[in-house]
């Protein structure tokens, strides 16, 4: 499938659902919508699928795309109304729209309208099924060796360290799976639940649900995680996640030099071995998971030692193996998971 991905005044640094498909998906780039960046995708971030980066659906031919990718999401998931030209033209060209907001697409009237005129599907990744339940307590039960990925805030990695390990582990002869939670892993995977709009008390059911669904098919479960323990709005995913899933394992990623919450810069983050002791305590009486390596996203560090060096401290501060995934391979944190 040829898809246009939307990631206006975002893409790369602030558009992790775009860079994820481009890394990860089997989709057919055509394009990636951003009306301040010019060029390719390949000039900004060169080890993932190329594609022209153009203004607007209305650059693109009608038949150049089969479906347009919302790749970006605000604080709080809604609509931009400045993305609705994109849609309608994607709309109008006979083009399926797929959408990771917490503003369901399929509830706009016109975006409605214009689907059924033209037989295209809106497909809102971020509707949960309807027959959620609460959580029996039996992910622990599965064969499967379950890996979840926390993090020091949102967007530190989660989603990357997820399906890099996850290849990882298939490399190394290894039958492995991603439980995907996040609209990012859902496009990318094709299936999961989007837990941050599951009705609260059906949070931990619903990761349970996919471990149950996989647990006794692979080795190895990798489960996608979100938020942030310590964050002021988004705690009570990641501790849905962390309880629904009881993991065997955790993997900890942080962004190297960050200090601040991202959006909410008055909370600083704690140190990093308080996130090792504040997700073990909260794992002990459920699982029992530990921290048994790290992530760290060193993109915005130039060279390679300066990198290196920033792992090297990140591994004493956790007192576990670290890596940058994307910059080093995750073949030092797969080790400290199978061993």
């Amino acid at each position: 499938m040829r898809v246009a991905i939307l990631a206006h005044e975002k893409f790369p640094d602030r558009a992790k659902t775009a860079l994820g498909v481009l890394r990860y998906a089997d989709y057919e780039a055509a394009a990636v919508l951003d009306r301040e960046s010019a060029g390719r995708v390949n000039d900004f971030v060169p080890d993932v699928q190329d594609a022209p980066i153009v203004d607007g659906m209305a650059d693109l031919e009608a038949d150049a795309v089969d479906a347009l990718l919302i790749g970006i999401s605000p604080i709080g998931g809604g609509f931009d109304e400045s993305w609705r030209d994109d849609v309608r033209t994607a709309l109008e060209y006979g083009c399926d729209v797929v959408s990771g907001l917490h503003y369901f697409l399929a509830e706009d009237e016109e975006f409605a309208s214009l689907a059924a005129e033209n037989d295209c599907e809106l497909r809102d990744v971020r509707k949960p099924p309807e027959d959620l339940t609460v959580a029996e307590g039996v992910a622990g039960e599965v064969d499967a060796e379950v890996v979840l990925t926390v993090g020091t805030d949102c967007s530190t990695g989660k989603m990357t360290t997820t399906m890099e390990l996850a290849r990882a582990a298939e490399e190394a002869g290894h039958d492995a799976a991603v439980i995907p939670t996040g609209q990012t892993g859902i496009m990318i995977e094709g299936w999961g639940n989007p837990i941050d709009r599951v009705v609260s008390d059906f949070t931990a059911g619903a990761v349970e649900e996919m471990i149950v669904e996989k647990g006794d098919d692979h080795d190895y479960l990798f489960v996608e995680g979100q938020g942030c323990i310590v964050h002021p709005a988004y705690s009570a995913v990641t501790c849905g996640i962390l309880h629904g899933s009881m993991p065997d394992k955790l993997v900890l990623c942080h962004n190297a030099g960050q200090e601040a919450i991202h959006g909410y810069e008055s909370f600083a983050l704690p140190d990093r071995q308080t996130y090792v002791d504040l997700y073990e305590s909260l794992a002990a009486p459920v699982s029992g998971g530990e921290i048994v390596a790290g992530a760290l996203n060193t993109s915005d560090l130039e060279t390679d030692a300066d990198a290196r060096e920033a792992v090297d401290e990140y591994a004493t501060e956790i007192d576990a193996p670290a890596t940058d995934v994307i910059r080093f391979g995750a073949d030092d944190v797969l080790e400290a998971i199978v061993e």
